[in-house]
């Protein structure tokens, strides 16, 4: 029983352990599919506790253990609350040891009365995560070498927490702007429609995410909530960026490819392309202007035009996922329209480059460089979880949930959209296809290592 899982990183031992003691390490090594939350990182590998939800309320409760604390080789964690402790008996050992300057083994032993086959696609994801997220930190580089201070709001959000996750990890220090009461020092109050003058005192750089979600039927009231919540508050924080001394010099803002209207057909739309018709398209032009105030105090100003976010977290793949896995998918409406995706893990590299990068400035399109037709989408993600695709929905179901301008908008939006802005920089996406970042979020990666795996 239990499991012994290897894999060689491309970098330090200090810093393939200095990873792991960072706020947000266990937000990025928890796989998405499964349905746990994280309540409580621990404060230290040497002595301290994490705590995880789970359906049903359960509870897990990681404790370190000091006796098997040994920075950079080795942290231990063992599950202590019952009556979970008794009826799996697991522990957990974190090993590294250098095999060159610049390279580490990674090694996770547990012990446990779970069967390997249960746990290896866990552990498969962790590794390949580690491995992507490191060097992703490593391309970083190049942009900007010191870490920085970064607000972040929407940070409780799908988008926003991965990100937190990502910069803590990366060593940045993050800021959350909440609109409650601060429960940490990481965190501070935000009015959207009136910020606090000293918001942004001792702040770097600003990522702008929050607003009401734009997925729901679109009523006047909806539509009215959605743009309130983005447009005003938009301008509001980008006035503040600009007239904060010693404040921020990078004003980083959530858009998306609504912009370029729902109906573009095979037309390639890049970033110079221009506004399309209808109401997302509207809205997300005034979103995007509402940033003018912070660029016209001289801050490099980026607005991320956003395509469909892949996480079977949240957005279209968490609806999508259960219904597939059932065997009950299909394609939507004709299956002709053309999807722009983009895995979760390379819309966080994109936000981070806009940080980091000075040499990008305006909308940047966040999509993978492959986009595909409806159609075939559905068919790769059957194909990813080894299920049939036999139930087509028609345009009607879509209609009926969110009125005939909120489907033909959203669910059967057809836009063509490439990362022009980023391709031109040189960058480098983790899942350009979508079958490796489908297979790779959903636990069936086509490529395992099975010689590093062993039951322990």
């Amino acid at each position: 029983m239990g499991l012994r899982y290897d894999s060689v990183l491309e970098a330090p031992i200090r810093e393939v352990f200095d990873w792991h003691a960072r706020q947000g390490a266990i937000t990025r090594l928890m796989p998405p599919w499964q349905p746990v939350r994280v309540l409580e990182e621990t404060a230290s590998l040497r002595d301290g506790t994490t705590v995880l939800a789970f359906p049903g309320g359960l509870r897990w409760h990681a404790r370190h253990q000091a006796d098997g604390y040994d920075p950079p080789h080795r942290f231990v964690d063992r599950l202590t609350n019952q009556p979970l402790a008794t009826a799996l008996a697991w522990r957990h050992t974190h090993e590294f040891v250098a095999e060159a300057a610049a390279r580490t083994r990674v090694r996770d032993t547990i012990e446990s009365t779970v069967p390997a086959a249960v746990l290896r696609s866990m552990f498969a994801y962790r590794h390949r995560q580690l491995a992507a997220d490191l060097a992703a930190q490593s391309r970083a580089r190049a942009w900007h070498r010191t870490p920085l201070t970064v607000a972040v709001t929407g940070s409780g959000g799908l988008v926003g927490s991965a990100l937190c996750a990502l910069l803590s990890t990366g060593g940045h220090q993050v800021i959350r702007l909440v609109r409650r009461r601060p429960r940490s020092a990481g965190e501070r109050t935000w009015h959207p429609h009136h910020p606090d003058p000293e918001l942004l005192a001792g702040v770097d750089a600003v990522i702008h995410l929050a607003g009401v979600s734009i997925a729901g039927r679109f009523t006047k009231a909806h539509l009215r909530a959605v743009r309130d919540s983005r447009v005003g508050p938009t301008r509001r924080l980008a006035e503040c960026a600009a007239n904060t001394p010693q404040g921020p010099n990078v004003f980083v803002s959530a858009s998306a490819i609504g912009y370029y209207g729902p109906d573009r057909g095979d037309r390639r739309l890049t970033e110079t392309s221009g506004r399309g018709s209808g109401v997302l398209a509207d809205l997300v032009a005034d979103w995007e202007a509402a940033t003018n105030p912070a660029a016209e105090a001289g801050l490099r100003t980026v607005q991320v035009r956003t395509g469909i976010v892949q996480s079977p977290r949240g957005g279209t793949l968490g609806l999508l996922y259960p219904l597939f896995a059932a065997g009950l998918g299909g394609r939507l409406g004709n299956g002709d329209q053309w999807q722009s995706w983009i895995g979760i893990d390379d819309l966080l590299d994109i936000y981070r480059r806009a940080v980091l990068d000075d040499t990008l400035s305006g909308p940047v399109n966040a999509v993978a460089p492959n986009p595909v037709r409806n159609t075939e989408y559905t068919r790769v993600l059957a194909h990813v979880l080894h299920r049939p695709a036999l139930f087509p929905i028609p345009a009607l179901g879509p209609r009926l949930l969110l009125g005939r301008q909120g489907a033909d908008e959203l669910a059967l939006a057809d836009q063509r959209v490439e990362p022009t802005v980023l391709e031109h920089a040189g960058h480098r996406f983790r899942h350009p296809q979508l079958d490796t970042a489908l297979g790779h979020l959903l636990g069936h990666a086509a490529m395992e290592t099975p010689m590093d795996s062993h039951e322990a």
